[in-house]
């Protein structure tokens, strides 16, 4: 019988992807759940005073999205540097989170972030090397780059740059944005600053 734990996480994932064994996919749980559910009670405690149960029913709502379209999203992730799929399932795991807590709470008159201690953790990782790490907001930052032209490259960039792990040198040399490295890196700037606005001050 193969020793699950031993391989490394790359070779785990094509594992359950491949085989779809149920060793294979206890590994998987037994070496992310502690990861999920971290990720889940931070993000909740913005919101309400975290419970086991609302951590379990969110770390369950995180697998089912992972699982989701014939595991689409763990198919789709490619990996540029070492332990980046660690960065990908907190992601998942905060944007399950955060999704969960927009639909309960936003039609509650008066209802209010109870802290933004970790909407400013998240905004932290933007501009690391993590690439991974700051797809925690970057559905955020898409939303907010408007219409037109100008949020059709704004796109682009944080697709690149985010998605893609390009450095802003590599995205200025692509002639049809028409932006230096530093403009390049005014746009990234200037959109985290316009969603670390939002994220502190809005209530939902």
């Amino acid at each position: 019988m193969k020793d699950y734990s031993q391989l490394d996480t790359c070779d785990l994932v094509a594992e359950c992807l491949s085989t779809n064994h149920a060793d294979a996919w206890q590994e998987f749980i037994r070496r992310f759940q502690p990861l999920i559910a971290g990720v889940v009670a931070r993000a909740a405690a913005r919101w309400v005073p975290v419970t086991e149960s609302i951590v379990d029913d969110l770390v369950q709502e995180t697998y089912i999205k992972l699982c989701a379209e014939n595991c689409r999203r763990l198919r789709e992730f490619e990996s540029r540097y070492d332990d980046a799929f660690y960065g990908y399932i907190k992601s998942i795991a905060y944007s399950v989170t955060l999704d969960y807590f927009k639909k309960h709470y936003a039609s509650r008159r008066g209802a209010r972030l109870r802290s933004n201690v970790d909407a400013d953790t998240s905004l932290q990782l933007v501009g690391t090397e993590s690439t991974a790490e700051t797809n925690l907001l970057l559905r955020e930052l898409e939303e907010m780059s408007g219409q037109g032209s100008e949020g059709k490259r704004d796109r682009l960039i944080l697709n690149l740059y985010y998605r893609k792990g390009y450095a802003t040198k590599e995205i200025a040399r692509i002639r049809s944005l028409g932006l230096s490295q530093k403009g390049v890196e005014s746009c990234l700037h200037r959109l985290i600053e316009r969603l670390r606005k939002r994220v502190t001050n809005e209530s939902f």
